[in-house]
């Protein structure tokens, strides 16, 4: 490793990844350590520039131990997740060359130099909106380039599901697909992307957060409590989940709201069922989550065709998909009208415009 005039030196890589939100859930594993699913699943990547993680990683031979803050706050990296992560990509490390700075690293040095992190979530984090999904996805992918690893895209998503299952969905835009695989070393639960980001341009999200607070029960200690009580999940992942998949792959493919609306609030409610069947119960939806639900229901039922999607992930807040902006506007319109904020209150501080996929969608935050 050299240093150019025996100058210290840090090398430093900044990326932004987005989170997903799953239409088709996943939900238990067969494999707690490499994080395998006991069934496929389904997401929509939002857009990185509004809903995302910003991870900045920096590597020197001046730092003496990996460190990483979250939020400004450091955190450990001694849980095994980071370490399997870490220890992956040390694996697949290429020599890395800045001739400007006269530094050059090689394959073995990787093994020796520490790394230091420094990740934001600009949305609740642990709220169930997939904060750990795209701050692993984004983690595996700067340090990916900070150390020249040399894989594609589905490789690296086998390693970001290491550290979070849904986070190997992250690392695509548009529509994706986690396989479950078959294989017990993992080498076969990839993501893929299924239509990329200008597939299926109309569709506009809506994303009420219902509290930002932290879920009382984790996704982790929630998926092993179920798939060790329920009787529900199994039927789940064998006969119900394989029947869905190919169905909201053809309603993508096709661009068919009607069948995508049905396959996702379906699938959210089932999941739902299923937590409720785990002993003891799981509750991450709130009085407010089933209002917001049965606000929806009338209205698709009203009008004899869905109008919006929702699902919910492992938390109370609500996932709104609407087909084109003029259904996006009336459905705003309900929100704030059923769950009015307080006079005094500015919506401009709460309401933020962005793409879903690209410029020409629409994704609003809403605290209701």
């Amino acid at each position: 490793m050299a240093k150019e005039s025996g100058k210290k030196w840090v090398l430093m890589v900044t990326a932004q990844t987005p989170t997903n939100i799953a239409v088709i859930k996943y939900w238990g594993k067969r494999d707690e350590k490499l994080i395998l699913p006991i069934n496929d699943s389904i997401s929509v990547t939002l857009d990185p520039s509004h809903l995302c993680t910003t991870t900045s990683v920096a590597v020197s031979p001046d730092f003496t131990h990996d460190r990483m803050w979250l939020n400004g706050k450091e955190i450990s990296l001694s849980g095994g997740r980071y370490q399997n992560c870490l220890r992956e990509l040390r694996a697949r490390a290429s020599e890395v060359e800045d001739e400007e700075k006269g530094i050059k690293i090689t394959k073995k040095d990787w093994e020796k130099l520490h790394v230091h992190v420094a990740s934001y979530n600009n949305f609740p984090t642990a709220a169930g909106l997939a904060s750990s999904a795209a701050g692993f996805a984004c983690l595996v992918f700067s340090l990916a380039k900070l150390m020249n690893v040399k894989e594609d895209q589905s490789k690296l998503s086998a390693i970001a599901r290491q550290g979070s299952g849904s986070a190997c969905r992250s690392l695509y835009g548009g529509f994706v697909k986690w396989i479950m695989g078959k294989e017990k070393d993992g080498s076969d639960s990839v993501a893929v992307q299924l239509a990329d980001e200008n597939h299926w341009d109309d569709l506009v999200i809506i994303i009420a957060v219902v509290s930002s607070r932290q879920k009382e029960t984790s996704s982790t200690s929630g998926m092993l409590e179920t798939v060790e009580t329920s009787m529900l999940i199994q039927h789940r992942a064998k006969e119900v989940v394989p029947k869905r998949i190919i169905q909201m792959e053809e309603a993508i493919k096709n661009r068919d709201f009607p069948s995508f609306a049905r396959l996702s609030c379906a699938d959210s409610n089932q999941f739902h069922a299923v937590c409720l069947d785990t002993s003891p119960p799981i509750f991450y939806m709130n009085d407010t989550s089933h209002r917001i639900i049965s606000c929806v229901e009338k209205w698709n039922h009203f009008e004899g065709t869905p109008q919006v999607a929702y699902t919910f992930d492992a938390g109370p807040n609500a996932v709104l998909i609407s087909h084109n902006r003029e259904t996006a506007a009336l459905l705003l319109q309900r929100l704030l009208f059923h769950f009015p904020p307080n006079s005094n209150t500015d919506l401009n501080r709460y309401l933020s415009q962005s793409g879903i996929c690209t410029d020409s969608n629409v994704l609003i935050c809403i605290n209701v």
